[in-house]
């Protein structure tokens, strides 16, 4: 079970980071150029996708682990990840020669997968199994109860947390002094229990707002509640924070601090990963964007609006992305940004049909990003499954207009349509 004392404070920050500098890297505090201008505000980027595995993780699993007595280590470990976590693990359990079973979702991305071997060796046994994080939780735990392997869970444990919150610890030092405002993606939570509890004392005038997916928004739920509760339902594109339960230890901290909570569509984190790798040339995995997906200038209607003359820092929680999965993500942030839309328009089967719909219908920007037609025998129309992208937004209901005008019969297909899922 996962330890739920001592109590974290942020001593227990101060000495993880200690015990643990040798053993991660010191990301760099680098200021986010674009956003700083289109807010007037000092926005900086706190890089824990530069660390040796690309995330945050590490900090939390090497505080655990280090903290095991001998016969402990001699039992093994075992944890369960979306993929960072067990990173982290993987990479702890090499460099301590503490033997690991780390349980996985199916759906983790193969680029995660490979990492988390190669970081482990011979050390480590990787174990694929259902197909969220929790189904993979339950399997480590069901392990541990039966082995007697130390569980070293990757946020609901006061070791984990106060190794996660050294993050906090550490901006501060680079800052030099208080910042205004800090943004922190939430999954579980260890990250933001940890970093709300070492800034609540030693930068008490920083505000901290936590930032989930708008598809798996688990600890504003559990606030709402007063614990943690299940979410029935839940979008797992953002798999490292796409969590159905948070954890009890990181919920009681984040009421105690009062910590506020925000989420971000995945539609404008995924448009946001592609201005990263676009202007920054900053690879990110969806859940190391959610901070920065959610900042924007005053009166810009962000889930947190930045003003100006703060000092804010975004961190920027990890970059270990699958680029097979940019498809998925262009899509999206096209969806959100309302330039993809997708129709089952019947044309008449006769020549030039389809001419009159490219002259006629389109816009001049516009294109088509789907094209499914089948003709068909002894009928005067015949159906063509039609995705169209827009040159701005603002053009869809003029788009509507000339379609309504060219007499064509179509159904535009919604994201809440069973369908839709064949586009998408």
């Amino acid at each position: 079970m996962p330890a739920l004392s001592p109590t974290v404070t942020a001593a227990a920050v101060r000495e993880a980071a200690q015990r643990v500098q040798h053993a991660v890297e010191r990301t760099p505090l680098q200021r986010w150029e674009r956003m700083s201008l289109a807010t007037g505000a000092t926005v900086l980027l706190k890089r824990e996708d530069q660390q040796s595995v690309r995330s945050y993780k590490v900090r939390g699993a090497f505080n655990l682990m280090l903290r095991l007595t001998e016969s402990e280590r001699a039992r093994g470990v075992v944890c369960a990840s979306a993929g960072n976590h067990a990173q982290g693990v993987a990479k702890a359990c090499h460099e301590l020669d503490i033997a690991g079973r780390i349980f996985v979702p199916r759906t983790t991305p193969k680029q995660k997968l490979e990492r988390i071997a190669e970081l482990g060796g011979e050390q480590v046994t990787l174990v694929p199994v259902g197909s969220t994080f929790d189904e993979a939780s339950a399997a480590a735990r069901d392990f541990a109860e039966a082995d007697g392997a130390v569980q070293v869970h990757p946020f609901d444990d006061a070791r984990t947390i106060a190794g996660q919150g050294t993050v906090a610890k550490e901006l501060h030092d680079q800052l030099g002094h208080p910042p205004d405002l800090v943004v922190v993606p939430v999954g579980g939570g260890g990250l933001i229990a940890g970093m709300g509890t070492y800034l609540a004392d030693a930068c008490p005038g920083t505000r901290v707002v936590g930032v989930e997916p708008g598809g798996a928004a688990s600890m504003a739920a559990a606030l709402v509640a007063g614990g943690p509760v299940r979410l029935e339902e839940i979008d797992t594109f953002v798999d490292g924070a796409a969590v159905r339960q948070v954890g009890q230890v990181p919920f009681e901290i984040a009421s105690a601090l009062q910590l506020a909570m925000t989420t971000v569509p995945e539609g404008r984190l995924c448009a946001e990963m592609l201005a990263l790798y676009q202007t920054e040339g900053i690879v990110a995995e969806p859940a190391g964007t959610l901070a920065l997906a959610a900042v924007g200038p005053a009166g810009s209607g962000a889930p947190v609006e930045i003003h100006p003359g703060q000092t804010v820092v975004c961190v920027l929680s990890g970059g270990n992305n699958d680029i097979s999965r940019y498809a998925e993500v262009e899509e999206r942030a096209l969806l959100h940004s309302g330039l993809r839309h997708y129709f089952v328009i019947d044309f008449p089967q006769e020549p030039g049909a389809l001419r009159r719909f490219l002259d006629h219908v389109l816009g001049p920007e516009d294109d088509i990003s789907l094209f499914e037609y089948t003709k068909r025998s002894n009928r005067e129309t015949g159906p063509a499954f039609v995705g169209l992208t827009l040159g701005s937004a603002d053009g869809y209901e003029p788009l509507r207009e000339r379609m309504d005008a060219s007499g064509l019969h179509y159904e535009v297909i919604s994201p809440d349509s069973p369908l839709f899922r064949f586009f998408t």
